[in-house]
């Protein structure tokens, strides 16, 4: 794989302080932008309409896309929320990675019980990172940058040694805990290492209706809206968080949970689409999560509920005067979702890309890992562009890095700088990316050039390496393997060099 850093003509141009001024921290720190990277949670991106959402209104985002970089072949760090984020934090692929598949460390005791993680915070969160771990936030803090994420972690438990402020962030507000983040009237959040409890009670994921409740009445679904709405309270610290951090560099991850279900969402978005989508059949919670009166318009009022704050997060920008100096990252953790009340298929979420269950979140198929990626830095960034560049989330660390002005850990990524600043001509290449998933019956993945290669049932034995010419076959449902032997012979090799045993047993896989 090429590993290729392209720093020096991307930092000429745009800062030249941290160049010209070696040992002057001060005037480097002065020159750099701020960083500001979304990430919605099994967004998919068929449901934007900059990359042709029929269903769903999402404005503020196809704004951000005209006025920059639209990435068509970008790609998650796994097809699930929790080892996507170790790629995106530490710049290492799925063969590298320390977390490789969600792992909720269930030799704790009773994981699963919201009353027992109510009771007890040493159950809440997901199997932690190592101490030491690097992750992007530590460098961005060595440049100077004030750094916080607010939304969803997953990559540590309340005391152990991968709690967001252990791990390079000033600040952190939000849910510690993927499994907290299934609903969105939670009773507590965490603001740092302390639980800040709400005016919610606890109800359970997977509470049903009363037993003798009308499903077509809207009453019937009161007791699921709650008084203190998470996504609000994650949206003020953000925008406190900017506001404070206005005469400094900052880097913020919002890491929403939104739109992961259950399909919980503002009352007046919910009535925008009720009216805009006509009558529907109610969920009944028979796939997870919480019932729901009109589930594809609450889902659809996510969406651009969220959107709306995106737009609301550029207008704080523009009234500080941080605008212009902020470079803005927009992306999903992987593909959407099958469960919990969603309609994929309806959507067509993974627009072009299969939809079903099985082709989108948990899957390495295309629908499972291809994201929506836009990026936007006025005058920096060409307005209105796309980029059809390989690039997936464990590029994220040597591009902010490059930005930054300062230098990344070795990672399996490439610095995306000179793409996004309109330099392709300057662009180091991916020569392919790499994929190992031990949940879902253990799957393998690589893209390369046109070519997609994928093995289902690994844990099964199975040994057998699809192949599709994506450039023919966006949809992967010709398998073309036996037409190009040099092809997958070239992934097996693939797979055997880029796979490093893991240190936790639940994620090993058979090499061959």
């Amino acid at each position: 794989m090429e590993q290729t850093r392209v720093l020096s003509s991307a930092l000429l141009g745009f800062f030249p302080a941290i160049l010209s001024l070696s040992g002057c921290n001060e005037k480097a720190t002065e020159s750099k932008p701020n960083i500001i990277y979304i990430l919605a949670d099994d967004l998919g991106r068929g449901e934007l309409g900059c990359f042709g959402q029929q269903h769903i209104e999402t404005p503020h985002i196809d704004q951000l896309a005209r006025a920059g970089m639209l990435f068509t072949n970008h790609y998650s760090g796994q097809a699930v929320s929790a080892p996507s984020r170790c790629a995106l934090f530490t710049g290492l692929h799925m063969g590298h990675a320390y977390i490789r598949g969600n792992d909720e460390c269930a030799e704790r005791g009773d994981v699963w019980s919201h009353k027992a993680m109510l009771a007890d915070s040493t159950l809440e969160g997901q199997r932690p990172l190592p101490a030491g771990t690097v992750m992007i936030s530590h460098k961005l803090q060595e440049a100077g940058y004030r750094t916080a994420c607010i939304g969803k972690w997953g990559l540590g438990y309340p005391g152990s040694p991968s709690t967001p402020n252990k791990m390079g962030f000033d600040f952190f507000y939000g849910y510690n805990c993927q499994r907290q983040a299934h609903t969105y009237y939670p009773p507590f959040l965490w603001r740092n290492e302390q639980r800040e409890y709400l005016d919610n009670e606890l109800l359970p994921p997977g509470t049903k209706l009363a037993g003798d409740s009308d499903p077509y009445s809207e009453e019937s679904y009161a007791r699921y809206t709650q008084h203190s709405y998470a996504p609000d309270l994650m949206y003020d610290e953000i925008l406190s968080f900017v506001e404070e951090s206005k005469d400094t560099p900052f880097a913020l991850f919002w890491t929403t949970p939104v739109p992961h279900v259950p399909l919980q969402a503002p009352e007046r978005w919910v009535r925008y689409y009720v009216d805009k989508f006509g009558p529907e059949e109610p969920y009944l919670g028979n796939q997870g999560y919480f019932p729901c009166r009109y589930p594809r318009a609450t889902y659809a009022a996510m969406i651009s509920y969220f959107d709306e704050q995106i737009g609301g997060l550029v207008a704080k920008l523009k009234e500080l005067g941080l605008y212009e100096n902020t470079l803005i990252i927009f992306t999903s953790d992987n593909g959407p979702t099958f469960n919990g009340g969603s309609d994929s298929p309806f959507f067509d979420s993974a627009r072009p890309f299969r939809s079903e269950a099985g082709w989108g979140k948990a899957s390495l198929r295309e629908g499972g890992i291809r994201v929506p990626m836009i990026v936007s830095w006025p005058g920096h960034v060409p307005a209105g562009t796309k980029s059809d560049l390989l690039s997936a989330f464990w590029d994220m660390m040597p591009t902010m890095c490059d930005v930054a002005g300062v230098e990344p850990p070795a990672t399996d990524g490439i610095s995306l700088l000179p793409e996004m600043l309109g330099n392709s001509d300057s662009q180091a290449q991916h020569e392919y990316l790499y994929w190992e998933y031990p949940e879902a019956g253990g799957q393998k993945a690589v893209r390369m050039g046109p070519w997609k290669a994928f093995v289902r049932n690994v844990r099964k034995g199975n040994q057998k390496v699809e192949l599709y010419d994506l450039s023919k076959d966006i949809r992967e449902e010709q398998d073309v393997s036996a037409e190009h032997p040099e092809v997958v012979n070239r992934v097996l090799e693939i797979f055997r060099t880029e796979h490093r045993e893991p240190e936790i047993k639940s994620f090993q896989l058979p090499v061959w």
